[in-house]
């Protein structure tokens, strides 16, 4: 959420110094963790979430209750074949790779692997290093070899949490990648309740461009008749969209 330092200095949205999370009581949001999450949470989750919070970007991390949400659903679906842009250490990497069965993949892209090295030991002490085909460099030109190697339609899930700005980018791409039926899920998509504030409201450059441009992705969603959406109110945002046409 949006603050204002001591001096008036006008704070980012997320830091190292927020709780990733729109409940307005951080005791509410331990107490979720502590009762539903952290008692169900794999060991693996585990220690790549630790591994990540002592990192100086541990904030960019998905929190354990979406990734618990993100299992449940892919689950639920029965899906098999996913496609993350964005992976950071893989903490959502890995909760999809534990989800999915054991012939699944999982097409992980980023614009670097250094990170994702950081959570890779972890991903293989899990068993299921096997089920991730990562691919470095920009997302666009990557989903558009998979569209042109004859694979649309033939993914199950999508997980976007990279490049905010390019979200309508990725749907248009991703809407030709996973199958009718299947879901695509956008992460960050109230960042920090910013999209509800007054246009007057004291933010970073930074935080403001991207509230701008969530505005705009949120509405085109919610106009968009090839997708059944629903947004979710967990974590910072996450608009999940089922593809229907």
């Amino acid at each position: 959420m949006a603050s204002n330092g001591s001096a008036g200095e006008v704070r980012d949205v997320h830091s190292s110094e927020t709780t990733k999370t729109l409940l307005k009581s951080d005791d509410l949001y331990d107490y979720m963790l502590k009762t539903m999450v952290y008692p169900r949470e794999n060991e693996f989750m585990r220690e790549l979430r630790q591994i990540t919070s002592e990192h100086v970007f541990g904030f960019m991390s998905s929190p354990p209750d979406e990734g618990l949400l993100l299992s449940l659903l892919l689950k639920v679906m029965g899906a098999k074949r996913t496609i993350e842009v964005g992976v950071y250490t893989g903490c959502s990497v890995l909760a999809t790779a534990l989800a999915i069965p054991d012939d699944g993949r999982i097409v992980a892209i980023d614009v670097s692997r250094e990170y994702f090295d950081l959570g890779l030991p972890v991903i293989k002490k899990a068993g299921v290093a096997h089920k991730v085909d990562f691919r470095e460099g920009p997302a666009g030109p990557i989903l558009d070899k998979l569209i042109a190697d004859e694979e649309a339609g033939s993914f199950d899930f999508a997980f976007v949490d990279a490049d905010k700005y390019n979200y309508g980018n990725y749907h248009e791409q991703l809407l030709r990648l996973v199958r009718v039926g299947g879901v695509l899920a956008y992460d960050n998509t109230l960042w920090g309740g910013t999209v509800a504030m007054p246009d007057d409201t004291p933010l970073t450059e930074e935080d403001r461009k991207k509230r701008d441009s969530f505005r705009g992705f949120n509405a085109m969603i919610a106009a968009d008749t090839r997708v059944e959406p629903v947004q979710l109110p967990i974590a910072d945002g996450i608009t999940l969209c089922r593809r229907v046409a």
